[in-house]
């Protein structure tokens, strides 16, 4: 896995760094768990009976980046979903093809600028999002503790697919 341009944990300090810094840190580790991989690896399911792929974490992932940072930083406004509407307990992980590796991976990223855009327009964290009535620092936190806790499920898909483990 590259872990060359990734984001450090952050040291002591300013609650904006720390938080930030976090939130970095847990996008890099995503983005490394699926670096060097094939587009049939990324869709690989975790074991029988899981639907879980990395792709499907990507997916999972642009879905909270809108939730918790695009929509509720953001105007008052009904969220829309990135991938569809969820009715019938449908997921963002399930049925992952090769054929939406690409466009998956580059809207990850569009809803991350997004969010940061979102986080920069907003000087005090106490404030209460106009998009789901919690503060700044609430869904921040709520963001970061998202992907800590699908980045460990992404260890265990990548350490499956070719032993490679590691933050």
């Amino acid at each position: 896995m590259a872990t060359g341009n990734r984001s450090p944990q952050p040291g002591d300090g300013a609650e904006r760094d720390i938080l930030t810094g976090w939130l970095a840190f847990h996008r890099d580790a995503l983005s490394a768990k699926c670096d060097g991989l094939t587009d049939e690896q990324l869709v690989e399911r975790a074991v029988e009976p899981s639907t879980l792929s990395l792709l499907g974490l990507v997916r999972h992932m642009a879905e909270m980046e809108r939730a918790y940072g695009v929509w509720a930083l953001g105007p008052q406004a009904d969220l829309e979903w990135v991938w569809g509407s969820y009715e019938n307990d449908a997921e963002d992980d399930i049925d992952c093809d090769v054929t939406m590796v690409a466009e998956s991976m580059r809207v990850w990223q569009g809803e991350i600028r997004k969010t940061d855009d979102a986080l920069g327009s907003h000087p005090s964290w106490d404030e209460l999002c106009d998009g789901n009535g919690f503060s700044v620092r609430w869904n921040l936190v709520k963001l970061i503790g998202e992907y800590a806790r699908h980045n460990g499920h992404a260890d265990l898909i990548r350490e499956r697919i070719d032993g490679q483990t590691g933050e």
